[in-house]
């Protein structure tokens, strides 16, 4: 509402002969259980005009409805001045901006930004932590797009250390030769059971060195198995063609069952980057930051930086033996994403026990000049609980994506069948139907809260066609693509409406908001914004469609006006619900 605010700094220089910016104006969205759509907060004038809050906005609303044709009435509650728009303003901003083709489109705003995320262990099959980290990297990547971004979405997989040797030497050990193809089993799954398999075992020796008398701690380094993964690692580090070749055959399994995961869930990536081939990296940073005395050595000459004044601690940033630890290799491929693409801006999406690490990782690169440091963010996300509890890799109690995907779709299926919504679909259709109902349930679940939040998933309340869910707003569009079938035309032509009805008013303006709200989501990195503005807006079109007559009207302008009504706000939850990653179907 550009209007508003300028005709608002216009009225305060008419009104008082003051000078104000347009970020000194504070509009927000008229409250429901007042008249107007657009309120002007006052308080903040009062010290130009020298009168009360109500005094002041009664004055500005008299300015604007004598000098705005877009205002028809005002009202003042206090210190809000809520302002009503007349019926010819809205009409035009629907037909003109509104069905505009160019409406969803913005131009490209220049900059380049890198979302990193997934960043998988090839120790094990992704699980429902998992899921949320890609939804919400994948996400942030299109919201990003979609406002004008240029966008790498960036993948760093750990593919390299003890946890990745644990694997390896547990198959060695207890394998038999299997293979993905001799056991059915995808790739991810069969390293992941190894590395089940390796923890049990191990506990197995660790109980028996404490049954000789060791305290736990020393039996947790004497035991063989975890003296042999060390032994592996070490070999895997010098290059020893065997545990290289082993190393890449069960990555190669690994990686295939990812593809296959990575396709259910719909995202995708530009660029990948290997651990294991930045896990050097940074060591020449290490020298840099020595030179000019970012870092110090200690006796021992292990190399820190001293973060105490910042409010941190001191770090250690390589070892006394020149061995990198993980702030190392993140220095080193911090400078490599820089390097390889020279972006703007690089957000990495992890889970929020990594808060800590980010803060030390970008102040450090701060402090050693990196010009291009200031454009680092850390998108920051809680964890996922089920109602049965917590998940621990190693015990083999993760929820696996793979699982919990197929149990979305079953009970999409289920829940769609009880509500005989697939009447005359062929099964090819069916079977479409109820992946896209059941990954619409688990996306939008996760995503409609604000990602910094912890949050319990359920997958059954998930899957509810009144609730605020995905299903929920995909049967609102395969509705009005009902509606829009029935009329059996594809253009909606119109010249003037009469009068609008409030929730007409209201869905216009909801509309108008789109643009609005996307660029705030993309700023914030909140798909939560887009997500339940599409839910507001499903909800909104219902009212609509409950309350006003659209086939049966008789009226030619007036039902033309609300098919094309209709057709703007399915295809504004198509966009939206695209932005999440969310499939909506036609029909259902």
């Amino acid at each position: 509402m550009d209007f508003i605010v300028k005709g608002t700094l216009d009225a305060v220089k008419a009104l008082y002969a003051a000078e104000l910016k347009e970020s000194d104006i504070n509009l927000q969205e008229t409250r429901k259980e007042f008249e107007g759509e657009v309120t002007v907060v006052t308080f903040p004038l009062t010290r130009l005009s020298k009168k009360s809050p109500e005094q002041t906005g009664s004055e500005i609303g008299e300015y604007l409805v004598t000098n705005l044709s877009q205002v028809s009435r005002f009202n003042v509650i206090k210190g809000f001045l809520n302002i009503s728009l007349t019926d010819e303003y809205l009409l035009s901003a629907f037909r003109d901006e509104i069905l505009s083709s160019s409406f969803t489109e913005t131009a490209p705003n220049g900059k380049k930004v890198m979302v990193e995320y997934s960043s998988p262990n090839t120790n094990k099959p992704l699980h429902l932590g998992h899921i949320r980290n890609n939804l919400l990297g994948y996400s942030v990547s299109e919201i990003l797009a979609a406002s004008g971004y240029d966008v790498i979405k960036a993948n760093l997989v750990n593919d390299r250390g003890i946890h990745i040797c644990k694997s390896m030497l547990a198959w060695q050990k207890f394998g038999n030769g299997e293979t993905p193809e001799s056991t059915g089993l995808k790739g991810d799954k069969l390293v992941g059971n190894y590395y089940v398999i390796f923890d049990k075992e191990y506990k197995k020796q660790i109980d028996e060195l404490k049954a000789q008398g060791q305290t736990e701690d020393e039996a947790k380094k004497n035991a063989p198995l975890i003296k042999e993964a060390q032994s592996m690692l070490q070999k895997w580090e010098a290059g020893d063609e065997e545990v290289i070749s082993l190393w890449k055959t069960m990555n190669g399994w690994v990686y295939e069952g990812f593809d296959v995961t990575y396709k259910k869930l719909g995202v995708n990536f530009d660029k990948f980057y290997y651990e294991s081939n930045t896990y050097l990296l940074g060591k020449d940073i290490i020298d840099e930051g020595l030179e000019k005395g970012v870092f110090f050595k200690k006796d021992d000459n292990s190399v820190w930086i001293d973060l105490t004044a910042e409010g941190l601690d001191e770090k250690l940033v390589l070892r006394g033996d020149g061995t990198s630890v993980y702030i190392t290799q993140d220095l080193g491929t911090a400078q490599l994403k820089h390097d390889d693409f020279q972006m703007d801006e690089s957000i990495y999406v992890v889970g929020n026990e990594q808060d800590y690490h980010f803060k030390v990782l970008f102040l450090i690169l701060e402090k050693l000049g990196k010009s291009w440091a200031k454009g680092l963010y850390h998108l920051s996300y809680g964890m996922v609980d089920l109602p049965s509890g917590k998940m621990k890799s190693r015990e083999g109690t993760v929820v696996d994506a793979d699982d919990l995907i197929q149990e979305m779709v079953d009970t999409a299926k289920q829940r769609t069948e009880e509500l005989g919504k697939v009447e005359g679909f062929s099964e090819k259709e069916k079977s479409k139907l109820y992946s896209m109902i059941g990954m619409g349930a688990l996306k939008y679940f996760l995503l409609k809260v604000e990602p910094k939040k912890r949050l319990l998933f359920d997958p059954n309340e998930s899957i509810d066609f009144q609730g605020h869910t995905g299903p929920f707003i995909q049967y609102t569009h395969a509705r009005i693509c009902s509606v829009l079938g029935k009329a059996g035309v594809d253009v909606y032509e119109f010249d003037a409406i009469k009068t609008f009805s409030a929730t007409e008013r209201e869905l216009i303006l909801a509309l108008s908001k789109y643009s609005e709200t996307l660029q705030a989501a993309a700023k914030e990195f909140s798909p939560a914004q887009i997500a339940n503005y599409v839910y507001e807006l499903a909800k909104l079109y219902n009212k609509f469609y409950h309350e006003e007559p659209i086939l049966k009207v008789d009226d030619y302008q007036l039902k033309n006006f609300r098919l094309a009504l209709s057709k703007a706000t399915a295809n504004i939850i198509k966009q939206g619900m695209a932005l999440l990653g969310i499939e909506v179907p036609e029909r259902m």
